[in-house]
Order: structure tokens, then C-alpha cells, then sequence
């Protein structure tokens, strides 16, 4: 039995199409088979659901706005809808999944959270999450991460998380979650991991796309009460991982009029060494527990990924966005570091909205495709920007609007 979330499946096995699947070392079976089947029962229980939806509503604030920017429109000629998740509680779509995740995590009786971050707002929203439900909480995030998103670091431990500097690799979200794993498969019995993204072995993928999910659901019944219509002509996102641009997109995956725009990570460009473009640069391969897409080398190592954002600097992709790119139901952007902080000044103002870096690299995508004067645009501002105030103002004074 396939769960349609499109005219493409993702079945039992967790495959979109030849992507995704679960491949991991036989100590890490046990784990993820029990956490396959207790979310699988989580998902057909309508008390499951209905604390997951009141604390979204309640907790979180949802829902999030969807606000038509109007400066933005005029500058580009089209109809911008912004779908702020940016004014959720912790200032990201990232608590959508952590509150999903650690509500499964107290049904099977787990009492130690752990969990990766890049920009640290995953980290953030799983202390958070945490926090509200008496959890221990580790976090592991990369050093280089940790000495560039402090603001993050600190939140995490006011709200009781254990903070681990990664040192290995270039220090960035890749090593961070492989700490995570290793600790996962170290301590089976207490721990669960919360995983940030649509990445990891199945069910992660899948199940992280559902909790993230209410986004598209709740643009269509938004924009069907301001426009008359609930289906927009795009749908722009980032991509690191994939997680906010996956609930962007899934309730318009199957409806192939909406045009879907995925933004990854150019860095400095493709054609250098230092970009984080994985749909551009990588191949098929098995990065985490499942088969994707990958930056690596002709003989198979993973490549260190770049980005000015350390949330999209990841050298994967989750597996439903190498599906939609592979078919062609998505385009994918690469939008380069200078691309992303023009696009943030010129939101900040004309809107007075200062984006996350990471939403940034959605709004460059403004400038790189023609609109026209009847589209609805919907772009996912997936997070705000005061984390990235030390890199904002450390080009301030090289951006020209």
C-alpha cells in the first residue's frame, strides 16, 4: 500500500520513485523498524492528531500568515504572497516537526532527545519542544555552525539543551548529524532522534514531510479566502534538506498547474568549490541511510558543501525533492550567496521583513525568473533573520538594491 502524495508514490519501503529506502547498519534496524511501526499507529490515531493540532494552534500560533506584499509585487510586477513562517514561536517552521516528533517520542516511552542542527533552528525548536515536555535534550551542531549562529546556541541552552561542538569534517550539518546517528546508535533504548529535514533512512523522509505538511494546507484554504482561488501559479522554497520546501509543496505536488521552484545553495557559484548546489552538482548515492542525491567525487566520498546559510549547506538532498527534480515536477535554482543577501535587503526594505538566509536564497529566485502581472507567487519565508544579523551586516555595506 502507497501513501499518494502525488502521481508519484512513496511506498512501504519509503522509496519516492528509485529514491529514498532505509540503508543502515543492523545496528541501527531495530530503531528505525520501531519507530516506522509506532509512527504508523501515531498516524491513524485521531487523539495523536488532535494534540498535535492543538499545540500547533495553541503553542506554535498557527496558523501562520500568508500576507501579500505589496512594495514586493509592485518591484516585480506579479502578486508576492508571503507565507510567514517566520512568526511561528521560535521564528521557523522547524517547531512544525519538532512538536510532531517529540509528541512520538513520549507514546514510545522515550525520555533523551537528540537531535542535528546547521543554523540551529532545529535545534531551537527541539529544546523548545523539549523544554514544554520535560525532555533531556542534546543538540549537536557543527563548530563552524556554533561560532556563526550564537544567538541560536545560547536560546538552545537557556532552554536546557546540551549544545555539542562537531569537529570533524568541515564542522557544518553533515558532521553534526553524523554524531547524531552515532549517538542514536549508541543508546537505543532511551533516545529517540529528532531528525530536522526530510533526510534520513524511512520513515523520516515521509514522516517529517507530514508534520510539515499544515503549511500547504493551510496556503491553499488561505489564499482561496483572499484570492477566490486556492491553488497559486508557484510555489518558491529553499532547499537544504527539504523540510519547509516539502510542506510548501505537498498538497500542490499533485495538481501540476502550480509550478514548483525549489532554491538550493550556489554559494559562490556552481562552477567553484565552494557551492552546497546538490540537484546541480551531485549524483545518485546513499547519504545518511538513504539513496539521493549527493555531492561526491568521481570514486563515491562525499564532498564538503559551502553556503553563506548554515542551513542549506548540506551535501544531500531528501529524497522526495531528487524525485520531483528527477521527473521534472520541480526546477530547481541555484542561488548564490550574493543573489540571497540582495534578495534579504531589498525584503527588508520594502517590507520591513528580515528574512533567515535561508529564505533569502527563496526571494533571489525574484529576480532570476519573469512573472506575470496575473501570477500569484507564493514564496515560504521559512524562518527570520536575527540569527543572521553578524553575516547581514557584515556585507551591508556591499549590497546594491
Amino acid at each position: 500500500m502507497s501513501e499518494k502524495i502525488n502521481d508519484m508514490f512513496v511506498d512501504d519501503e519509503g522509496f519516492y520513485g528509485r529514491f529514498g529506502g532505509a540503508y543502515i547498519p543492523e545496528i541501527l534496524y531495530r530503531n528505525v523498524e520501531n519507530l516506522r511501526k509506532a509512527y504508523a499507529e501515531a498516524e491513524s490515531d485521531p487523539q495523536f492528531k488532535a494534540e498535535f493540532d492543538r499545540l500547533l494552534k495553541d503553542y506554535v500560533g498557527r496558523p501562520s500568515a500568508l500576507y501579500r506584499a505589496d512594495r514586493l509585487s509592485a518591484h516585480y510586477g506579479t502578486n508576492i504572497y508571503l507565507k510567514r513562517e517566520d512568526l511561528n514561536h521560535t521564528g521557523a517552521h522547524k517547531i512544525n516537526n519538532a512538536i510532531g516528533s517529540v509528541l512520538l517520542a513520549k507514546r514510545m516511552g522515550k525520555t533523551r532527545i537528540i537531535a542535528e542542527t546547521g543554523a540551529g533552528q532545529h535545534g531551537v525548536a527541539t529544546a523548545t519542544v523539549c523544554a514544554l515536555m520535560g525532555l533531556q535534550c542534546v543538540v549537536y551542531m557543527g563548530a563552524t555552525d556554533v561560532a556563526r549562529q550564537q544567538p541560536n546556541v545560547e536560546r538552545m541552552k537557556m532552554l536546557g539543551a546540551t549544545v555539542v561542538p562537531v569537529t570533524s569534517g568541515n564542522q557544518t550539518l553533515k558532521d553534526a548529524t553524523n554524531e547524531a546517528i552515532r549517538d542514536w546508535c549508541c543508546n537505543p533504548v532511551d533516545t529517540f532522534y529528532v531528525i530536522g529535514s526530510t533526510v534520513g533512512p524511512h520513515p523520516y523522509p515521509s514522516m517529517v514531510a507530514k508534520f510539515q505538511s499544515v503549511i500547504s494546507e493551510e496556503i491553499k484554504s488561505q489564499l482561496k479566502e483572499q484570492t477566490g482561488r486556492e491553488n497559486p501559479d508557484y510555489v518558491i522554497a529553499c532547499v537544504g534538506g527539504g523540510s519547509n520546501a516539502a510542506g510548501a509543496f505537498y498538497h500542490f505536488i499533485n495538481t501540476p498547474e502550480v509550478k514548483l521552484i525549489a532554491a538550493e545553495a550556489g554559494g559562490k557559484g556552481v562552477d567553484t568549490d565552494m557551492s552546497a548546489a546538490t540537484i546541480k552538482l551531485g549524483r545518485e548515492g546513499i547519504i545518511h541511510g538513504a539513496r539521493t542525491v549527493v555531492m561526491q567525487t568521481p570514486d563515491g566520498q562525499i564532498t564538503e558543501p559551502y553556503s553563506i546559510s548554515a542551513g542549506l549547506d548540506y551535501p544531500g538532498i531528501g529524497p522526495l525533492h531528487a524525485h520531483l527534480a528527477s521527473t521534472g515536477r520541480s526546477e530547481v535554482i541555484a542561488i548564490n550567496d550574493d543573489e540571497a543577501l540582495r534578495a534579504a535587503y531589498r525584503l527588508t526594505a520594502l517590507e520591513g521583513i528580515i528574512p533567515a538566509l535561508e529564505s533569502a536564497h527563496a526571494l533571489g529566485v525574484l529576480d532570476r525568473k519573469q512573472f506575470a502581472p496575473d501570477d500569484i507567487v507564493v514564496v515560504n519565508l521559512s524562518g527570520r533573520g536575527d540569527k543572521d544579523m553578524a553575516t547581514y551586516l557584515a556585507y551591508r555595506d556591499k549590497i546594491t538594491l
